[in-house]
């Protein structure tokens, strides 16, 4: 499958309703227990990109996307508004937000990522797809310039160091990411009496590894 570095237009996504899911494998035991197992080391995502439609004009722009992307056969960039920062929502990414390893003096290159805790549990998020123009590194704290001392693969979120960072620096960043998608349909059904009295067509879209 070939991936477009394109993102679903912003305005079209803002409302649309989604989020993680995972697969948990579930079995009863004769004495009532339950074994719970998962065969997924991360979650998957799935939106409905219909919902955030507003107008017949949203709605040829979505069909326009849809056809250049071949329905199913093309992945693009999503911003999931729910979760699109290294930080809080309401929060401006800082170089510190998130902890991508320590230096051992020969490692050069160290994938992004967001951790989310709760209570004594956490998981760890690679991010494949960061926005160019937000991303921000810092080695021991200090600030690290992009071209001079780091260069990012923006397509897999591979951060590669011109000089490895020395043994126990920790290597931090900040930065915006798009979800990568693609449609999770080949075909777009919707009525445009309908569409004018508020309905809206069912557009899923589904997370692709990468």
């Amino acid at each position: 499958m070939a991936f477009h570095e394109i993102r679903f237009p912003a305005n079209l996504s803002f409302g649309s309703v989604g989020g993680p899911e995972r697969r948990t494998e579930i079995v009863a035991l004769s004495n009532g227990y339950e074994e719970r197992n998962t065969p997924w080391a991360h979650s998957r995502r799935r939106y409905d990109a219909g919902l955030g439609l507003r107008s017949l004009d949203d709605l040829a722009d979505l069909i326009a996307f849809f056809e250049a992307r071949a329905g199913q056969m093309h992945g693009f960039r999503w911003k999931d508004w729910a979760d699109f920062k290294s930080c809080a929502p309401s929060g401006t990414p800082a170089m510190d937000d998130q902890i991508l390893g320590h230096g051992d003096g020969v490692t050069q290159v160290f994938q992004l990522r967001k951790a989310y805790l709760s209570g004594p549990a956490s998981y760890v998020r690679p991010i494949a797809k960061p926005v160019r123009g937000t991303v921000l590194v810092a080695i021991a704290g200090d600030a690290m310039r992009e071209a001079v001392d780091w260069t990012l693969d923006y397509a897999r979120g591979a951060l590669t160091f011109h000089a490895a960072p020395g043994a126990g620096a920790e290597i931090t960043a900040g930065y915006e990411f798009d979800v990568p998608v693609r449609f999770d349909a080949d075909r777009i059904a919707v009525s445009v009496a309908s569409f004018q009295a508020g309905g809206m067509p069912d557009v899923p879209v589904l997370e692709v590894r990468v």
